[in-house]
């Protein structure tokens, strides 16, 4: 099997305190964890928990997972990538992702509309910030410096820098734009089993720039679940992938629910949603088929989650985010994360 990198999640939802949590992140470096994804969506921000982690550890690297786009000016988040590069000795990560209407319109008071050629514009603002060049910006959603007034172009005060961008994606374009621009694809709803669903158009976007899909990162989302009682954890599951076809986004923007419909379960997908929307929440999570669970995910016996991941690596995945029942106390998921470890070795 191809070498297969693991990373987890933490922060952005996570309530029992950051001495937990970087207890936790310890113990997952000397395991040999890869990377530790941060997140935010309308809690903890993304940035805040990778810094105090970064005095907490000394190899594993730090990203956030995602930072929202429309949260920061490109300047800001430059500012932010290059401090939390200082900060942890070259271990930064910058994930960028564009959110969705429902927060970025109703938490951040911001315009939804061309969400793709926002990032695309805010990645370049972003490197030229990291070159060490001076701010000046023309484009359709950001102009740099602001006309008529009386700014002018900005260089920050940092010397040129290179930090990985990866970025978020799920729609079409905008995987075409990671084949094109990212260092690295932090990818979500994705199978191995139909995994052209997404890579077919990040392939596409590399071609297009002259590059290979060997330049890209390319690390999925897993969720993880072992034991002998399958279908339990199977059953322990579907409310989870109810919530995302449900609730992940509005009735008329849900990339999730998208990206599971590319994958061969448009039906399944959209009436999933459709219950949900309804308010019947349990309708929802009852009709979840096992295959939106087994084929996104590592579940079952060790022996059935080492082939998975045989199967990830086959697929092209550089590496995952593991993702544990979220019921699970800590201790079991250091547990379950060590034989993520054992099984991937």
């Amino acid at each position: 099997m191809a070498l297969l990198k693991v990373a987890i999640s933490v922060g952005g939802y996570d309530r029992s305190g950051m001495g937990a949590v970087a207890e936790y992140v310890q113990a997952a470096e000397s395991m040999g964890v890869d990377c530790a994804w941060s997140a935010e969506a309308w809690g903890q921000d993304a940035a805040t928990s990778l810094a105090y982690l970064a005095a907490k550890t000394s190899r594993i690297k730090l990203g956030t997972g995602i930072m929202q786009i429309s949260a920061r000016v490109p300047s800001m988040t430059a500012m932010t990538a290059l401090s939390m590069h200082s900060l942890s000795n070259g271990r930064f990560i910058l994930g960028l992702g564009v959110s969705g209407p429902q927060v970025v319109e109703g938490l951040q008071g911001q315009d939804y509309r061309k969400p793709l050629t926002r990032l695309r514009e805010t990645v370049d603002v972003i490197r030229m910030a990291f070159r060490g060049e001076k701010l000046k910006y023309d484009g359709e959603t950001i102009t740099l410096p602001r006309p008529g007034g009386e700014g002018k172009p900005i260089k920050l005060d940092f010397p040129p820098t290179e930090i990985p961008i990866f970025l978020a994606t799920l729609g079409p374009k905008s995987l075409e734009y990671t084949g094109e621009a990212a260092d690295g694809w932090l990818g979500t709803s994705f199978s191995p089993d139909h995994a052209e669903a997404h890579l077919a158009f990040i392939r596409k976007g590399a071609e297009k720039a002259g590059r290979s899909m060997d330049d890209i990162h390319l690390n999925a989302a897993c969720a993880i679940g072992i034991g002998e009682d399958v279908e339990g954890l199977i059953d322990a599951r579907r409310p989870g992938i109810a919530f995302q076809m449900g609730a992940m986004g509005s009735a008329k923007t849900n990339f999730y629910n998208e990206a599971f419909q590319r994958s061969g379960f448009q039906d399944e997908a959209l009436e999933i949603q459709k219950l949900w929307i309804e308010g019947r929440r349990d309708d929802a999570a009852k009709i979840v088929p096992d295959a939106m669970i087994t084929e996104f995910g590592a579940v079952g016996t060790p022996e059935m989650v080492r082939k998975r991941f045989e199967t990830y690596a086959r697929a092209g995945v550089s590496g995952i985010t593991v993702r544990f029942d979220p019921a699970l106390s800590a201790d079991d998921q250091l547990k379950q994360l060590e034989q993520v470890m054992e099984l991937v070795d």
